[in-house]
């Protein structure tokens, strides 16, 4: 097959969701599918990937991390493309990225699938502080998903996330994986010899700075933990528009000697070593959906600590594969505190029960994206 991935990131500069589109790309690709990474243009970047790409014009956004994509000025881009033929299309974003593969699927009358990926609402809210203007554009992307042929979810809570935004039609449940992690000889200490870290308990976030991933509420639990306790580091992975005022917060609370901000790691081995020597993964977040970096922390052995009933804990049974408690600070802490004695069977037990390899996922996903080339054959012009 030849197989669109559509993202509106692109590493370096990636997320989540460019992580599970570059999984996707590479899985699919060594099962002998002609599969193109295809998003904004990330200046100064040349592609170090097996993996064919198309890039098009983009703007950066004012957050640092994202670029509105505008492939429609990119003459270069469009020569190039058109003369690409694709068998179906996967867009992970419903903006320009999502937009552009809709023209492609419309224009060559192929498949499109997408992936429902992020909470829409939560973004378009903080951004604005207008529920009118969030609501207005909950309405543009539903009806960008009206005119895909078929959507997938992560997981059933997230399902449920898009139903409440009102799209009404069937949803594919399509979890996403984690490949399986074997330090090489000596790999497991890197982190700690990078990052200078000793022997106190480690705690680890992975993740965009930003104040929507309740990183105020894992600071605030961190202050009352220390109260009792000393003996700990809190790793901050990544990098993010509220990165200066998250370290201010830190300061201002005394916190700055026990706390690490490495920012953005994309040596996945050196990433994987900080997850294993973490004790806890601290993740109260209720904006993400099915974070990969729970499933990364799993295929270290390293438990994670979340919300109870948010999507991020969804599979998590508490005390056996992972820890769970309310959103608040006290409660976070007592968690932590909590959960340490527990920490390493529970995260054995983690490691056994959430990863699911990609080449597994790729089962399915080939079988549907076949179904969905098949259905769009039948159907006349």
């Amino acid at each position: 097959m030849h197989i669109g991935q559509f993202c509106d990131v692109y590493p370096p500069e990636t997320d989540g969701v460019g992580m599970v589109v570059k999984s996707y790309t590479e899985e699919l690709t060594k099962l002998n599918h002609r599969c193109y990474y295809i998003s904004p243009k990330i200046p100064n970047y040349s592609d170090t990937h097996d993996f064919p790409t198309f890039h098009y014009m983009s703007i950066r956004l004012a957050n640092g991390i994202y670029r509105a994509g505008v492939p429609i000025i990119d003459i270069p881009y469009r020569k190039s493309i058109k003369k690409t033929s694709f068998d179906i299309i996967h867009a992970h974003s419903p903006f320009s990225a999502g937009r552009e593969a809709l023209r492609i699927a419309k224009k060559q009358n192929v498949p499109l699938v997408s992936t429902f990926h992020t909470k829409y609402y939560d973004d378009f809210y903080s951004k604005t502080h207008s529920k009118l203007l969030a609501k207005t554009g909950i309405r543009y992307i539903v009806d960008f998903y009206n005119d895909c042929d078929e959507i997938w979810a992560v997981n059933n809570s997230t399902s449920d996330v898009l139903r409440e935004y009102g799209y009404k039609k069937d949803i594919q449940i399509m979890p996403n994986g984690t490949n399986s992690w074997h330090p090489a000889p000596g790999g497991e200490n890197a982190a700690k010899e990078r990052f200078g870290l000793r022997n106190d308990r480690i705690f680890l976030f992975v993740g965009q700075q930003d104040w929507k991933k309740n990183i105020k509420h894992i600071i605030e639990a961190l202050k009352i933990y220390s109260s009792s306790e000393s003996d700990f580091k809190m790793v901050f992975a990544g990098k993010g528009s509220d990165e200066e005022e998250i370290k201010e917060f830190v300061n201002n609370l005394g916190l700055s000697s026990r706390c690490l901000f490495t920012g953005h790691i994309s040596d996945r081995e050196l990433l994987m070593s900080l997850y294993a020597q973490a004790d806890l993964f601290i993740f109260p977040s209720l904006y993400d959906n099915a974070p990969m970096v729970v499933r990364e922390a799993a295929a270290a052995g390293t438990p994670s600590l979340l919300l109870r009933n948010s999507c991020a804990a969804e599979g998590i049974t508490h005390d056996y594969n992972g820890f769970l408690c309310d959103n608040t600070p006290k409660s976070i802490a007592e968690c932590i505190s909590s959960s340490l004695p527990k920490a390493n069977q529970v995260g054995l037990n983690a490691q056994k029960t959430i990863p699911i390899s990609w080449s597994s996922i790729m089962i399915d996903v080939e079988s549907r994206y076949k179904n969905l080339i098949l259905k769009k054959k039948c159907v006349p012009l």
